[in-house]
């Protein structure tokens, strides 16, 4: 499957970020040639680099090592191909606009009979390639269509927005593993679904979770390929797996976050 990561802070931080290193990291060395993207949210737009090819063959990755900017919000995935070729148009994360700002989704799992679902059919938001979770991304954005365009360039309220997603989420479940990162600009979701491991078929927690403030320090995680140069005041980190032998907590299937400034304001539990 798919490695996921992202990173909240409360003010904008330098993540030095080795996609090659992440990948392994998640003990699947090896199938993860099939892209990489990596999403800097710079207020209400995003710096996007994409690649359809593997992080390790990439000069590309080699300049966001080193020269990635400082963020608040830093979403990335690194594909294992299973629904669509190997090209850009189904590389992740997908970015879209709605409401004057950039929607950013990255999803690790497969959606069985995805393009069948009638809620998942594609209307304004249309895919560009042929992936299951640019289908459900074009959804989820259909689904808070009216409401974003409705608020004028403000914010939807949240609670509204938390209820599309929880609806959406469960509806995802329903057809697999529905593990994914959704950022409005505003705040970041976080749903954990399962993970099923490509070898013995054990099923493992979908997402982990490290949360710190500038007490605790800075976590190291050179070993993983993210580096991490400041920590002021928040920083909450997520990924498919832990990336150091600290606190990393896993989340349980249904489990969906909200974070804004890298802090927990909003954890529900999804009906299983």
């Amino acid at each position: 499957m798919c490695e996921l990561f992202a990173m909240s802070s409360l003010m904008p931080t330098t993540v030095d970020i080795s996609l090659e290193k992440l990948a392994r990291h998640g003990g699947y060395e090896g199938p993860h040639r099939d892209g990489w993207g990596i999403a800097y949210y710079q207020g209400l737009d995003v710096l996007l680099l994409r690649e359809a090819s593997a992080a390790s063959e990439s000069l590309l990755v080699h300049h966001v090592e080193r020269y990635g900017p400082p963020s608040e919000l830093v979403i990335s995935h690194i594909r294992l191909a299973t629904v669509g070729a190997r090209k850009l148009a189904n590389t992740q994360p997908f970015t879209r606009e709605l409401g004057g700002r950039m929607h950013v989704f990255a999803h690790n799992g497969d959606l069985k009979g995805i393009e069948q679902q009638p809620a998942f059919a594609a209307r304004r938001f249309r895919p560009i390639g042929e992936s299951d979770s640019e289908l459900a991304f074009c959804s989820l954005l259909h689904r808070l269509n009216d409401p974003w365009l409705a608020a004028a360039g403000r914010k939807v309220d949240l609670v509204q927005r938390i209820e599309q997603v929880a609806v959406f989420a469960a509806e995802m479940r329903e057809m697999g593993p529905a593990n994914f990162l959704y950022s409005d600009g505003d705040v970041l979701f976080v749903h954990a679904d399962r993970r099923i491991h490509p070898d013995t078929n054990e099923q493992l927690p979908g997402l982990y979770l490290l949360t710190r403030s500038c007490k605790e320090g800075v976590p190291n995680l050179a070993a993983s390929g993210v580096t991490l140069k400041t920590c002021r005041q928040a920083l909450t980190l997520v990924a498919s797996e832990p990336l150091t032998g600290e606190d990393w907590r896993p989340l349980e299937t249904g489990e969906l976050l909200v974070i804004a400034d890298g802090q927990i304001r909003h954890r529900q539990q999804i009906g299983v």
